[in-house]
């Protein structure tokens, strides 16, 4: 008999699992504190009575500084910090216990830097008795801070551990090739949306812990690379539909229906599930009934109020324009063919001659990479147009997280292979090279100029990557730096450098076009719901094998 038959304790299942992680290594001490290389060792995290001798002890009794400890989980988590106590010179002491994206963060109190509690508290204050274990909220972070901040006291700490809080589920899709640097910003990509990928589909696990019908664009394509079919892609959308009347803006920003609707489509691509995009007729052609009218006499679009394309482009109304032109014909199209594969040929017919009409009106984009991307990919200018007068100017800057999928793509369909994956190791990898495990909000390479990484500590002249940049919502310690949408490289590379893209939906048809891209090798699988494609490319030649239900189209 289970707890539910025998109790009648009821509820919500949780789809997530929790791993218990120690630290990797401790950053630094404060005041006086002895046995801190006990925390980096792996013990039974329970605290006893008697018996230990592999405790860290925090001591106050004979020093001016409060004791302190920081300590490194060695890469971006979502979950919880328990720190153990075992004993102590009284009844109670008070702690801080600090969160941290970066060493910069963890060091610095709420009030600082704009360090926040935004969405999951990560600056505490709080207490323990002897023998207790106290745990925090979920948060993002890699960086845990205890101080122990009673006066005349010793605190003895048994451990500090992270509870890892995961959907445990398989990589079905990977890559790999003869760069290391592009297969572990393939791997990062992938890591940072599986963090995201809790409940339901965050697009950032410190902040932004919400569900962003434009932001999870790219991390459904990700999930699809890399993960395959999962259902928090659904219930996210889902929510997202059940909180927006037809008549109204998700999350506030017209652009985000637009995204939503491109979601619907590339999902039931991908998945094939008819009868999921079947569920959703009637609220798309409503929706689109609504938005066929929002282009002009000229073929200019006129979204209404919440016109967000992309935060550099936020206070420059010209380039958002030419952004949200490119994104709305993407939208109206894959809006038309929904509504013609659910049989509604009067609305899909709509759709196709309003996305027709907006060819008429090419806007300026001048240097904005992300709207001459999206101007290409939407079929308002020539992909290869697109990439030498804008997108290859200046390499990796200009780039943003957000859209970086969409730029990457668009240097692709202009055949510029070998420059996207410049591109890659230019923009993601520098954030690598910052130390960065996950990616970020935003980044631009002009702010990595002697900056000091998230992992070390930063000199009192320093340059604090994490807490001295940032704009709009995400200046400094505020940004976030494990944010789904800046995932983009990963279906990037499943589609450009191993060559699978899908022809027909639920992968039954896929096109083979490989390009190696200047690499000398690249090898990987794709995820589809009859099994993996597995795909070997060298300069000799290029081989892949698919499951029984998949056809491969070769170009």
């Amino acid at each position: 008999m289970k707890l539910n038959e025998k109790f009648g304790i009821y509820g919500i299942d949780d789809e997530r699992q929790r791993k218990v992680i120690f630290p990797t290594r401790v950053v630094l001490t404060k005041g006086k504190v002895r046995g801190e290389a006990h925390l980096t060792e792996y013990k039974p995290a329970q605290v006893a009575i008697y018996g230990y001798h592999d405790q860290c002890v925090l001591d106050n009794r004979e020093s001016g500084e409060n004791a302190a400890v920081l300590v490194d989980f060695g890469r971006e988590l979502h979950g919880t910090v328990t720190v153990s106590v075992w004993s102590m010179n009284g009844a109670y002491a008070d702690f801080i216990l600090r969160l941290g994206e970066s060493v910069s963060e963890a060091l610095t109190p709420v009030g600082e830097k704009n360090a926040t509690n935004d969405h999951a508290n990560r600056d505490m204050r709080t207490g323990s008795g002897p023998w207790a274990s106290n745990e925090s909220n979920e948060s993002g972070f890699r960086f845990a801070y205890v101080e122990l901040t009673s006066p005349d006291m010793f605190m003895e700490i048994r451990c500090i551990t992270a509870t890892l809080v995961y959907r445990d589920i398989e990589y079905r899709g990977s890559f790999a090739c003869s760069d290391p640097l592009i297969g572990k910003i393939y791997d990062t990509a992938a890591y940072t949306v599986h963090l995201n990928m809790q409940r339901y589909l965050w697009d950032g696990i410190k902040r932004d812990r919400l569900v962003w019908a434009g932001d999870m664009n790219t991390e459904l394509a990700t999930i699809l690379a890399v993960f395959g079919e999962n259902d928090v892609v659904p219930k996210s959308l889902d929510l997202v539909r059940d909180v927006t009347p037809t008549d109204a803006s998700m999350n506030g920003l017209s652009s985000y229906n637009l995204w939503w609707m491109l979601c619907h489509w590339e999902w039931y691509r991908g998945t094939g599930n008819y009868a999921y995009l079947a569920a959703q007729k009637e609220y798309i052609r409503e929706m689109l009934a609504r938005y066929v009218g929002y282009v002009d006499e000229n073929g200019s679009e006129i979204l209404p109020e919440g016109r967000f394309f992309d935060w550099p482009t936020a206070s420059h109304p010209d380039a958002k324009h030419a952004g949200l032109q490119g994104l709305f014909r993407m939208a109206l199209l894959a809006g038309g063919e929904m509504m013609k594969t659910l049989g509604e040929g009067d609305m899909a017919e709509k759709c196709f001659l309003a996305a027709d009409k907006l060819l008429a009106h090419v806007p300026p984009y001048g240097d904005w990479k992300q709207p001459a991307a999206l101007l290409a990919l939407g079929g308002l200018i020539d992909p290869k147009e697109a990439f030498r007068t804008c997108i290859a100017k200046d390499g990796p800057r200009g780039l943003s997280t957000f859209l970086g999928y969409y730029t990457l793509t668009a240097v692709g369909a202009a055949g510029e292979y070998e420059a996207a994956l410049d591109i890659m190791r230019g923009y993601w990898g520098k954030m690598l090279e910052l130390g960065a495990t996950t990616f970020w909000e935003d980044f631009s390479v002009d702010w990595a100029d002697g900056a000091t990484g998230i992992d070390k500590i930063v000199p009192a002249d320093g340059i604090d990557i994490h807490g001295d940049f940032g704009a709009h919502c995400y200046v400094k310690l505020r940004h976030s730096l494990c944010h789904g949408w800046a995932s983009g490289p990963a279906p990037y590379l499943a589609a450009n450098v191993l060559g699978l893209k899908i022809l027909s939906p639920g992968c039954r048809e896929m096109l083979f076009d490989p390009h190696l891209s200047g690499l000398d090798w690249a090898h990987g699988t794709y995820p589809t719901p009859y099994g993996d494609i597995e795909v070997e490319i060298t300069k000799s030649g290029a081989s892949c094998k698919a499951p029984d239900g998949v056809s491969i189209v070769r170009k």
